[in-house]
């Protein structure tokens, strides 16, 4: 698989300038982690971090899940990967955990994020509140955190590749 990165164009409206640059940072994790094997996308390489690849990839499937399903559509879509005894069970990961299983999950949830979103305007406020918050947020709001998020996160998948086999790039 050859991930292509595309950045929106330059001129574009505000809606396709939003969707292309969250687009562009997906594509930007699943590039880091092409060509590498399960036990190298497990591998957390910046100690004494548990941070992994595979981790982050099934971190951002709950990201999507969460801002566009939850919160965007009010839709009841329980945890993926953690739960009540284990807030962060998206980061720990077993032998058993696959590349396969990770990244089909997070694909499935971009997919289902992509038709929520296109049935709101970007002003449109959410249907759904935020867990903690209560808060509701305007489709703009969560494309804009949800670039923000990629983008952090791109940052560490930048460290962690370059930390398994040296492959660097931006």
């Amino acid at each position: 698989m050859t991930t292509e990165r595309r950045e929106p164009a330059n001129d574009a409206d505000e809606r396709t300038m939003l969707e292309g640059w969250l687009d562009y940072h997906r594509s930007t994790l699943a590039w880091k982690c092409e060509g590498l094997t399960d036990a190298q996308l497990r591998t957390a390489s910046v100690a004494p971090s548990g941070l992994s690849l595979m981790g982050l990839v099934r971190h951002m499937a709950e990201v999507e899940r969460s801002w566009f399903r939850r919160v965007l559509a009010d839709e009841d879509a329980g945890p993926i990967y953690y739960g009540d005894e284990d807030p962060d069970g998206e980061f720990r990961l077993t032998e058993g955990d696959t590349w396969q299983e990770a990244y089909t999950t997070w694909q499935t949830e971009i997919a289902i994020a992509r038709r929520h979103a296109a049935g709101f305007r970007l002003d449109e406020m959410s249907r759904g509140r935020h867990r903690r918050t209560g808060e509701r947020f305007s489709l703009r709001w969560i494309h804009t955190h949800m670039i923000e998020e990629y983008a952090r996160h791109n940052g560490h998948a930048d460290l962690i590749r370059e930390c398994i086999d040296g492959a660097t790039g931006d």
